[in-house]
């Protein structure tokens, strides 16, 4: 493994890591970084995982409505699971910490390591296409950081352990980069994984974090959530 991945690597680290730090350091302003990471996750989902499913499942002969149902069946079941398991056991206190907050953070870790899965395939194929995923996965990871702080502190979880879950979702694309060394991914597999991460991030950017805004100016809140959209709109279009 050349140095350049390994610069590359690190580099998606300190992104991570200042996208998250500063959402700590400023999160008085929390509510506009629940606007930005609800609108920056309906985004992803719409510019870069689906899209990203519905190539691999074509290049397979997948047909595209498994990936739909399985996208609608995340989405349903995470609705059940807060609606009727979740919630149930938090209602009488809304200081406690919520598990959405780990589970929507665990599914950002996820989808980072992914993300460094793809920059160390594409170095393998030809090192130039490696290169523009790197860069455009460094500055989509800022926002990934904001949004794992974000949906930590939403749900009631301390300072230290949204730093903790950011710390994790820092180092998952370097671990990500160093594992395509050893390991490789069934692409119906993860066809089917990146369909169902999907349904998570709408039902946590829809369901879970856009109900926050509403208690907000109105216009301020669309324009942080138009902010991220447009944001991620771009550094999704580098890889185009």
């Amino acid at each position: 493994m050349n140095w350049m991945i390994i610069a590359l690597s690190f580099a998606t680290f300190i992104s991570t890591m200042i996208g998250g730090s500063l959402t700590i350091r400023f999160r008085k302003l929390l509510p506009y970084f629940f606007a930005f990471s609800s609108g920056s996750l309906i985004a992803v989902t719409f510019f870069d995982i689906l899209p990203e499913s519905l190539i691999i499942a074509n290049s397979i002969g997948l047909p595209a409505r498994y990936l739909f149902a399985v996208t609608v069946g995340a989405f349903l079941f995470y609705t059940i699971l807060e609606k009727y398991f979740l919630t149930h056991h938090h209602h009488d206190d809304k200081d406690h910490p919520h598990i959405m907050g780990p589970v929507g953070a665990g599914g950002l870790i996820i989808h980072s390591f992914l993300d460094g899965v793809a920059i160390g395939a594409a170095f393998l194929v030809n090192p130039s296409i490696g290169l523009i995923i790197a860069l455009a996965v460094i500055f989509h990871d800022f926002t990934d950081g904001s949004n794992t702080v974000t949906l930590m502190l939403k749900n009631k979880h301390h300072v230290k352990n949204a730093a903790m879950l950011l710390f994790l979702d820092a180092l998952a694309p370097v671990v990500g980069v160093l594992s395509t060394n050893f390991i490789s991914i069934n692409e119906s597999l993860l066809a089917m994984v990146l369909a169902f991460f999907a349904g998570e991030f709408i039902y946590i950017g829809a369901s879970n974090l856009l109900p926050e805004t509403h208690k907000h100016p109105p216009w301020n809140m669309i324009l942080s959530m138009s902010l991220a959209i447009v944001l991620i709109f771009v550094l999704t279009s580098v890889l185009q």
